[in-house]
């Protein structure tokens, strides 16, 4: 997001953008791992792509490169982490599938704003703070209750404070992530109303 006064550039080639692409790059490789049961290697990636989302934003900010383009890869890359993250675990039976559909049916709801701002002749609206603390704690509950059923440490302390710090982090992730997307839907009932 810009600071006030800060300029958006549609410039494509830029070190966030490039960062960006990279966290996409590596969401296919995440399913791989998590599907073949590489639990290491795969909370490796989540953690690289956990550091590089916070890199991205720290470096548009401060090398003025935030662009058009990096406001759109950004949210998408975490999304894209997210659900596959998602249904990597639904998949391993780790999570339950009410889970997917709470996270996924917030999507799809907001999915149908789209049509709706582009009549309006609107692009993406910013991300709210509540959608990227909801954003941050479900980037770190996935990895945590991954982390709880890694051989080794799924019988210990470890494991047990994994899992619940998890699902802490998973509550609160979904409840933010749905009052975040009632919040942009609320958005755009207004600029509706007022279009």
């Amino acid at each position: 997001m810009a600071a006030r006064g800060q300029e958006i550039s549609s410039r494509v080639l830029t070190v966030p953008n490039v960062i960006s692409m990279a966290r996409l790059v590596l969401v296919p490789v995440f399913a791989v791992l998590i599907v073949t049961r590489q639990d290491a290697a795969a909370l490796v990636v989540l953690a690289v792509s956990g550091a590089t989302d916070w890199l991205d934003g720290v470096l548009a900010r401060r090398l003025g490169q935030i662009t058009r383009l990096g406001q759109i890869l950004d949210p998408l890359a975490d999304r894209l982490f997210i659900f596959v993250t998602l249904l990597g675990l639904a998949w391993r039976e780790i999570v339950p599938l009410w889970l997917v559909a709470a996270v996924v049916g917030r999507d799809l709801l907001l999915a149908l704003t789209v049509p709706v701002l582009a009549r309006l002749g609107y692009g993406t609206l910013n991300v709210s703070q509540v959608g990227k603390v909801a954003t941050f704690a479900l980037l770190y509950a996935f990895p945590l209750l991954l982390l709880a059923e890694v051989p080794g440490i799924s019988s210990g302390a470890a494991g047990t404070a994994a899992y619940v710090a998890g699902w802490a982090f998973t509550g609160w992730g979904v409840a933010l992530y749905w009052l975040a997307g009632l919040q942009y839907v609320a958005q755009v009932r207004r600029l509706a109303v007022a279009g």
